[in-house]
């Protein structure tokens, strides 16, 4: 890796280089730090790190110090590169653009005490997160876990902090100890209710720790706002590495892919400056998070399961090779406009049917490769709040449920497939999967009468539904010999 600063993306770079890449419209020089972020993989290099890229146009003081929590690759990478990094995006007429919101990238357990100053610094303004579900040691039913070894090692106070709550809970003590108001602590990770959830830990973690004056300043003066992000990221590799050597003219020690299309949705728990600059970089704010939460579980990722597991049955690799299919296109779109829609509550700021023309638009981009496979995996976790919530409404109002069992039949018999070829099952129920299918003939009745009892995926009321039933063995019939006849119920 090139150290020459004319070779590689930096500040002195800038200026030279080519034409047709895109650079920040602001003067680095005058930014300041206001955010400080916990993560700073991928998807915030490709997600929040550009709105605030575009907020500095308009607020220079919303410079992002990047925290990494534990791993020091992303400090090597991008400190030679004074912060700044490519962003791809991936279209048929892709645009390359660079990304200036970056000013500081710290390492925490070798960076303790920058870390501390920095959440301790009037001059902040924002803490944003993407620490992935893990990094919040939460208990399965989402609750601090305080029997988690790295909490309980936090809690003692030896040594630098190992967790998010870690983290926060000895920043937000040095701002209240200091006199200093509270602020916007930003989850973005796919957490339903990620905001609530991190304050009620917050509050959790410090009347655990014994401070319980800090525990109610926490309640009293920090806003933890509930979230939506979206965006396909890739991961990085060298063929991406070349690309971004290609279009800039320089070396990028590590370039962000992703799509076009980009999403923030945020609780409107901002002051009225804040919310307008949020908005000025076309972030959404919303008193109904949970309303953009339900469409894109239901829409994007409903549509994605069942667009998966028929898509492979069919013999496709990928989301666009899938959607290239007219008839199974035509199916997937029927099903959201006409089955999943009406499940879902308008709420200001969304239009449901602009949403599915934009879903439909991401399905089919040929630019973007998401496998199928990697969307099958988890099944028996992720069908139950994409398909299965849907299905039950449908049921309960009366509405056809024919095309929404399609995409769960379809996942019977992907399982079958992968046990009777011996092919590992990536679900946290594999084993009861492979047991239970490996007794499977093929023959309807006996077949979905058998996933039916499934506890953990189909509650009792959905189980013993005889609608539900007779849809699933007449869905699951039309596969044969591990083929999908295309019979699809249009």
């Amino acid at each position: 890796m090139s150290t020459d600063p004319i070779a590689r993306l930096s500040n002195a770079s800038l200026a030279n280089l080519k034409a047709s890449v895109i650079r920040p419209a602001y003067n680095r020089a005058a930014t300041s730090v206001g955010v400080l972020h916990f993560g700073p993989g991928a998807f915030h290099r490709g997600h929040q790190a550009v709105y605030f890229d575009q907020m500095l146009s308009h607020d220079p003081s919303l410079a992002i110090s990047a925290v990494s929590l534990h791993s020091d690759a992303v400090r090597q990478a991008l400190a030679p590169q004074d912060g700044l990094y490519s962003l791809i995006e991936r279209e048929a007429e892709p645009t390359v653009r660079v990304i200036g919101s970056v000013r500081e990238i710290l390492t925490a357990p070798r960076s303790a005490e920058a870390v501390l100053t920095r959440l301790a610094d009037p001059a902040l303004r924002f803490v944003t997160a993407t620490v992935t579900e893990k990094g919040y040691c939460l208990t399965p039913d989402g609750q601090l876990d305080l029997d988690h070894p790295l909490v309980i090692e936090d809690l003692s106070g030896k040594g630098p902090k190992q967790t998010l709550p870690g983290w926060l809970f000895e920043g937000l003590r040095r701002r209240q100890r200091a006199g200093l108001n509270g602020l916007p602590v930003i989850s973005c990770d796919n957490l339903s209710g990620n905001g609530d959830g991190l304050g009620a830990s917050m509050v959790a973690y410090a009347k655990a720790a014994g401070d319980i004056d800090l525990a109610q300043w926490i309640s009293d003066e920090v806003r933890f706002p509930n979230t939506m992000v979206d965006s396909i990221t890739p991961a990085t590799d060298e063929s991406l590495r070349a690309v971004a050597a290609e279009c800039l003219g320089v070396i990028d020690a590590w370039p962000i892919q992703r799509e076009r299309f980009t999403q923030w949705v945020v609780a409107d728990q901002l002051s009225e400056a804040d919310s307008e600059t949020f908005q000025s970089a076309g972030v959404t704010l919303t008193g109904d998070v949970a309303a953009f939460e339900r469409a894109k579980l239901r829409l994007l990722n409903g549509a994605h399961s069942t667009l998966a597991y028929v898509g492979l049955a069919m013999g496709y690799e990928s989301v666009s090779q899938a959607m290239a299919d007219p008839r199974l296109a035509a199916f997937i779109e029927r099903m959201m406009r006409q089955d999943i829609i009406p499940s879902l509550n308008a709420t200001r700021g969304l239009d449901l049917e602009v949403y599915v023309g934009q879903i439909l638009e991401r399905f089919r981009n040929p630019a973007i490769v998401h496998k199928l496979s990697q969307i099958a995996c988890d099944g028996s976790q992720k069908l139950p709040v994409r398909l299965l919530e849907t299905i039950a409404q449908a049921l309960a109002k009366g509405r056809p449920i024919h095309r929404l069992v399609v995409g769960v039949a379809a996942w019977m018999h992907f399982i079958r497939r992968q046990s009777q070829a011996s092919t590992p099952i990536i679900d946290p129920m594999w084993q009861r999967l492979t047991e239970l299918s490996l007794a499977c003939t093929g023959e309807p009745a006996p077949d979905v009468g058998a996933f039916l009892t499934l506890e953990s995926v189909f509650v009792q009321q959905l189980a013993a539904n005889t609608h539900l039933r007779s849809a699933l063995e007449t869905a699951y019939g039309h596969m044969r010999d591990g083929q999908w006849d295309l019979a699809l119920p249009m």
